[in-house]
């Protein structure tokens, strides 16, 4: 293979994002402006020049970033060829006697090694790549997938031989130009098998399709990584609904402020195991979709044309595939409402606990005003009193008093006769003088009160 290319993606700094410059116009541009630019030119689709093997491979990316850019740079050192950078994030280039494709992805790399003239699925493929740098490729293995592309329609025979005798599915694709089958299985080499034929397609539109078909390989399977955990999920699921459907029911039996705190602390327990899920399963269900969106983007991007007698790769895929997506945004959809329905059932037992608390204070309330009325009697009561004790001992001081002048010879002051006369006088002025001291405090109090229950309010 002639065509080589690197493309090395750095960060593009103020520094060297050039301006635009006129002889009347100066402007100032955007330090992302020409990585922008060069975004829709990532990733081209390889050439691909007659017979040839190609091997895809796809690894997950976890903590495992760095570890995989310097397995590349290794393998560019064996072989004396240009290295990727450390922030590239793909790498094209013809390592002789084989083509290597490197790209990044958000989630997953692909490594692909495009290696010409060789007999379709021959094991000779791989030969030129080191079997211990190959081995010691960092990551999870997901997809494995070996394509053959031939320049002539395989027979039955051959198909047969090259996918194991296992049932294929094939289509004629890119408006009948070109001819695709596939198993969708493992095979006794640990990978999947691709045949592709190529009638009227120039080399840069076979390396579209072969490009097409290893992302429809890949995205399918990554859309899948869900509906384990969708499986696994859905029986914790039911437990929770158990549940809450047992915490509903509790509702109506309450009786006492013990069940109220007891379901309350229960139900914070399903909230929280349900969030937890949400949060651990939403970037892979989420992730499941698009992933799916892009299989049927491929899927129209083939054009496939049916061939009598045998199931397409669309036909295939929305048969197969599309029940395992279903499944996996029914157990979103089930979480989504699980914990709508919990939010619901924790706001109507606030409710019932916020009514409950408005009972009791009410009933304290009550007990406080009878408490009040009972004091007021009694203040009304300790008030007689303290006029009949307070004018018993003005009237013992006036005694003194008049006893006093008599002492001092006013023989004709008959204090008896004057104590009566003072009785009614000094009881009236004791009694006018506590009921306004009575009044006023009640009034200062009463007014102390509305201003505090007003600051209350706002």
């Amino acid at each position: 293979m002639k065509h080589a290319i690197q493309d090395v993606l750095t960060d593009k700094t103020e520094d060297n994002a050039p301006d635009i410059g006129a002889s009347s116009l100066t402007l100032k541009v955007h330090p992302w402006r020409s990585s922008l630019y060069e975004e829709l030119h990532n990733r081209p689709s390889p050439i691909i020049h007659g017979n040839c093997q190609v091997a895809h491979f796809t690894v997950l990316l976890n903590d495992n970033r760095e570890a995989l850019h310097e397995h590349v740079v290794d393998l560019c050192k064996r072989f004396c060829v240009p290295a990727p950078g450390p922030e590239s994030s793909c790498l094209y280039q013809d390592f002789g006697g084989f083509e290597l494709r490197w790209e990044r992805h958000l989630e997953f790399s692909n490594f692909t090694f495009i290696c010409p003239d060789v007999e379709p699925f021959s094991a000779d493929a791989l030969n030129f790549i080191p079997k211990d740098w190959l081995a010691s490729l960092p990551g999870e293995l997901v997809v494995a997938v070996q394509m053959a592309v031939i320049d002539q329609p395989p027979t039955e025979q051959q198909r047969h031989l090259w996918l194991e005798g296992q049932r294929a599915s094939g289509s004629q694709v890119a408006d009948s130009r070109a001819e695709v089958w596939t198993a969708f299985k493992l095979h006794n080499d640990g990978f999947g098998r691709i045949i592709t034929c190529n009638n009227e397609l120039t080399p840069y539109q076979m390396g579209r399709l072969v490009q097409r078909l290893f992302e429809l390989e890949t995205y399918r399977l990554m859309s899948l990584m869900a509906l384990p955990v969708a499986r696994k999920l859905g029986g914790e699921l039911g437990r929770i609904e158990d549940g809450l459907a047992r915490l509903n029911e509790s509702i109506s039996d309450i009786e006492a402020d013990k069940d109220e705190r007891t379901l309350l602390q229960e139900l914070s327990m399903l909230a929280a195991d349900v969030e937890g899920h949400r949060s651990n399963t939403n970037f892979r269900f989420s992730a499941a979709v698009a992933y799916h969106d892009l299989v049927r983007d491929r899927l129209d991007q083939l054009r496939e044309t049916p061939i009598n007698g045998v199931q397409s790769l669309r036909e295939f895929l929305e048969r197969r595939l599309t029940p395992g997506i279903k499944t996996c945004n029914s157990v979103r959809d089930r979480l989504e409402d699980l914990s709508r329905r919990i939010h619901r059932t924790t706001s109507m037992l606030r409710t019932r606990v916020d009514l409950s608390i408005q009972e009791q204070n009410q009933s304290l309330l009550s007990s406080m005003d009878r408490r009040s009325h009972l004091q007021l009697r009694l203040q009304q009561t300790v008030e007689g009193l303290s006029v009949v004790a307070i004018g018993y001992y003005i009237l013992s001081l006036l005694e003194i008093g008049f006893d006093g002048l008599k002492a001092a010879g006013m023989e004709s002051v008959n204090s008896d006769l004057l104590k009566g006369i003072a009785l009614p006088v000094v009881l009236g002025a004791v009694y006018f003088g506590v009921h306004s001291l009575r009044k006023y405090i009640t009034k200062d109090t009463n007014k102390l009160n509305a201003e505090k229950t007003s600051a209350n309010s706002d």
